[in-house]
């Protein structure tokens, strides 16, 4: 008895998931693909792809989706761009940019003045590598909400990331500044934000901050450099074998 239960029981869960996927099934494409933007990019817009033919179109768009990859030769493809800052250029605010995995993809100076998220297409943050060489102020700078995650940043002189205004989140990346004579010149992270310096912005707001989690810090006099009004705070580490790992917040005092 309780076996016959049980097959019914499996035999009703089974056909009212195969009825909410079937009804789900009947929106057209432009409502489908508004649902998944409202999707995480990583893993959920990611695994969404992974269902079906239809939803593996709609959810890898380039109207949900710009990828950045090197060996792209066809520019006239839509949504994919062979460089960071062609990417950044032509995204719209609130877009996603996937950054493909091998290799370094050169940047320098490339300045952010809009909501985005970078995404690194690897399955670990060293796997996508950003590099900025000698002669550059920074790799990215920031003048807007932004978020980066599963990305490794390389700087050799200079800061991996300049923020200036807004709220720019930074999880699980790597963040490496090269150990030279002139390390005391090399920061991971500089905010400005606030401040009369001359790399700050003359735009200002109330959420301006940086938020760090699960990130590894590497090289350089210090992990952040604030010359604004915004102070370090809620720090927290966790040391592994091999490297060590940051949770902390940058904000108004």
């Amino acid at each position: 008895m309780e076996e016959e239960d049980k097959r019914k029981w499996k035999h009703i869960k089974k056909s009212a998931s195969s009825s909410c996927f079937s009804l789900i099934n009947n929106l057209d494409d432009g409502c489908l693909m508004h649902i998944f933007s409202f999707l995480s990019p990583i893993p959920d817009r990611y695994n969404t792809a992974l269902v079906c033919h239809r939803w593996h179109f709609l959810a890898c768009h380039p109207r949900l989706w710009l990828r950045v990859d090197r060996s792209v030769k066809d520019l006239s493809e839509p949504g994919v761009f062979p460089t960071i800052e062609m990417a950044v250029s032509a995204a719209r605010p609130g877009d996603t940019i996937l950054i493909s995995a091998g290799g370094s993809h050169h940047v320098s100076n490339i300045q952010i003045n809009k909501p985005l998220c970078l995404i690194g297409g690897g399955e670990l943050p060293d796997e996508t590598t950003l590099l900025c060489s000698r002669g550059s102020d920074s790799a990215l700078e920031f003048l807007s909400t932004c978020k980066l995650t599963n990305l490794t940043v390389k700087a050799e002189l200079g800061c991996c990331l300049l923020h200036r205004s807004g709220r720019l989140t930074i999880d699980g990346c790597i963040l490496q500044c090269e150990s030279n004579p002139l390390d005391y010149l090399s920061y991971p992270i500089v905010t400005t934000a606030g401040g009369n310096e001359i790399f700050s912005s003359s735009v200002k707001t109330n959420c301006d901050g940086v938020s760090v989690s699960q990130t590894r810090i590497e090289g350089g006099a210090k992990a952040v450099v604030t010359s604004g009004e915004l102070a370090l705070q809620r720090v927290r580490v966790i040391c592994s074998r091999a490297y060590v790992y940051f949770w902390f917040d940058v904000e108004h005092k």
